[in-house]
């Protein structure tokens, strides 16, 4: 399996007018409920989706490694072609990023999310029922008012971000480590402690302040009737990546509605496009309104995932078809390749993030047909790509674009 080496495509990037998409529905992959069942994408009515499959080349992208589930930011960095082995990114960073925190060298940032726990402390809902956004900014602001670190000489900054998740940014000189998250990942059991797995002076320091915080945060919200508690991931640095557009030269734009993947395209220099409301044919609204602006764009498509998460097989159908609705918009701009893929899979079967392969087509006016007729999970295992590393979905790009020079004389 080949992992992505920039350095060579650099040597080998030549700039023209063609442009790409990148479409990328969150969790796509999936699992069939029952024995010989069909998966997610393979029960939605998907003409668009099917006729780019049947036109285009095909294929399965794994994000990590095989029989690794990965997280969302390690997910993205794959399809933008860094290695997430590589490149380890915190999941704060990311969402801090992504609601236009301006982190500094001295800031260490955790992505929160608020919780439910009962009189034992154990965890009985990890998402705290998925409260309001709006419940999120008081419950942000309580925690802001009435938690610090000041004696410690660090400060301490919570920002909402959407529904149950939040950002802590802890900020002072000598913060640092390889820290754990909080969250245990299954209900019925206690958030963990923070731990450094540095065995570093700074580390040690570090988790024994952020421990302290988590202490006075748990104790504010103690009072509320769902989000009593609070669980903290990706706690780390920004780690300062090499830009996108350093490396391909091109001029990317991210349209997406959930700020850690506005995060993780900032993190790699990609412009974050503003626009109005949250569902497919809103986000094809502000891919028509800048595509005279730039040659690379990257779109999310979020509950896709979410549905995944929740167990929601029929909701997590029908928004594939809700995205496959939008796919003669796209067209109809005229890209010169088109990638439909996900970052990883979010079988309803499993309510969570899975290691199994991602169905992924690439089309455009280059890309050599093979037998494929439909898209979904077993059609891709018979697509002419195989099986391959997600970090080959830009590189292949590129190629069907008529970026890249010849190699060698």
């Amino acid at each position: 399996m080949i992992i992505t080496d920039h350095r060579i495509y650099q040597e080998l990037i030549q700039k023209n007018d063609n442009k790409i998409v990148l479409l990328v529905m969150d969790g796509l992959g999936g699992l069939p409920m029952k024995p010989n069942g069909l998966t997610e994408l393979e029960a939605a009515h998907t003409p668009h989706l099917d006729r780019l499959a049947r036109e285009g080349s095909n294929g399965r992208s794994m994000p990590v490694r095989p029989g690794i589930a990965p997280g969302s930011g390690p997910a993205h960095l794959s399809l933008f072609s860094y290695d997430p082995v590589q490149f380890e990114i915190g999941r704060g960073v990311l969402e801090a990023l992504g609601i236009g925190f301006d982190l500094g060298p001295n800031d260490l940032a955790a992505r929160g999310n608020f919780a439910t726990v009962n009189e034992q402390g154990l965890i009985i809902d990890r998402r705290a029922g998925r409260i309001p956004t709006e419940e999120c900014i008081r419950l942000t602001e309580k925690l802001q008012n009435h938690t610090s670190l000041a004696e410690d000489g660090v400060e301490v900054f919570v920002k909402p971000v959407k529904e149950h998740r939040f950002v802590v940014v802890f900020r002072g000189e000598g913060l640092g480590g390889i820290l754990t998250e909080t969250d245990p990942l299954v209900t019925g059991k206690p958030p963990l402690p923070v731990k450094d797995l540095s065995g570093t002076p700074e580390g040690q320091r570090t988790a024994t302040l952020v421990n302290k915080w988590i202490e006075q945060a748990r104790k504010v919200l103690a009072d509320e009737p769902r989000a009593n508690s609070l669980n903290l991931r990706g706690i780390a640095k920004d780690p300062g990546l090499p830009q996108f557009q350093d490396i391909f030269q091109l001029h990317p734009a991210a349209i997406a509605v959930y700020p850690m993947y506005k995060g993780v395209a900032k993190l790699v220099g990609m412009d974050v496009i503003d626009f109005e409301g949250d569902r497919p044919h809103h986000e094809i609204a502000a891919l028509r309104e800048v595509w005279q602006d730039y040659d690379f764009f990257f779109i999310h498509i979020k509950k896709t995932d979410s549905y995944g998460e929740d167990g929601n097989f029929d909701a997590k159908v029908h928004e594939i078809e809700a995205v496959d609705a939008v796919i003669p918009d796209i067209l109809a701009l005229n890209p010169s390749v088109l990638i439909v893929t996900g970052d990883h899979s979010t079988p309803a079967k499993l309510k969570a993030h899975s290691y199994h392969p991602v169905p992924t087509l690439f089309w455009g006016p280059n890309v050599m047909q093979d037998a494929v007729t439909t898209f979904g999970e077993r059609a891709s295992e018979r697509g002419a790509k195989g099986l391959f590393h997600a970090t080959e979905i830009i590189p292949w790009a590129l190629g069907y674009a008529d970026r890249l020079k010849r190699f060698g004389a």
